[in-house]
């Protein structure tokens, strides 16, 4: 057994007040994602824990790339027939977090996905590198296989196949976008006495603006 009681940090490096916040979220994300990225100190800002609700009951979070973000909300791409996928289909409610250990922040949105168009996926399949084409249609992901060896010679035959072709983007495989109903921003401060600003979607569509105790 490890004791890691001690593990302790002094956050100093920002501050988060209502005086200096836009009246909507995904400006603030915007601004504050751009800030990480000029910092540098993290290999990929847009990392994001992606948690869903399994179709077993449980919660399940991994990590993934957010590819996108509009006014509309947060684009990530995925095969549908995952249990991520699936575990969306059943429960459309997921949690998106960020955690940006470089400036001592983080997000957590909770939100409602849904399919992107097939227009949006299209299009974003067609940028990817074949190589990355080509394992989206390979994979039956999540499901069991029975090594590494039968992964690589799919792999292979598909790439025999598509030899000098223009590769289809798999009808189980495109994004989602989630639609925020709730964003909190946290900033380390000293003495654990966190900033933590949270948004929440009102049924005008407006932003209600709270400050939570840290």
């Amino acid at each position: 057994m490890e004791d890691l009681s001690n593990y302790r940090k002094s956050y100093e490096k920002s501050e988060l007040l209502e005086s200096n916040i836009p009246e909507d979220p995904i400006n603030l994300f915007n601004r504050w994602f751009h800030e990480v990225e000029d910092f540098g100190g993290i290999d990929e800002v847009n990392a994001m824990t992606v948690s869903t609700i399994g179709l077993n009951g449980y919660p399940k979070s991994r990590v993934v790339l957010l590819k996108k973000f509009t006014s509309e909300g947060f684009i990530f791409y995925t095969n549908y027939n995952s249990e991520k996928g699936k575990a969306i289909a059943n429960n459309p409610n997921i949690c998106l977090s960020f955690f940006w250990h470089s400036l001592e922040r983080q997000v957590i949105i909770q939100g409602v996905a849904e399919k992107t168009s097939d227009v949006v996926s299209d299009n974003y399949f067609d940028s990817r590198p074949d190589g990355s084409k080509l394992g989206a249609i390979v994979s039956k992901q999540s499901e069991v296989i029975p090594s590494r060896n039968f992964l690589e010679n799919e792999l292979k035959k598909l790439e025999m196949e598509f030899e000098n072709k223009e590769i289809p983007r798999p009808k189980n495989w495109g994004g989602f976008l989630v639609k925020p109903i709730s964003v909190e921003f946290w900033q380390g401060r000293p003495n654990r006495l966190h900033d933590r600003i949270r948004f929440q979607l009102q049924a005008d569509f407006s932003w209600k603006i709270d400050r939570l105790a840290p």
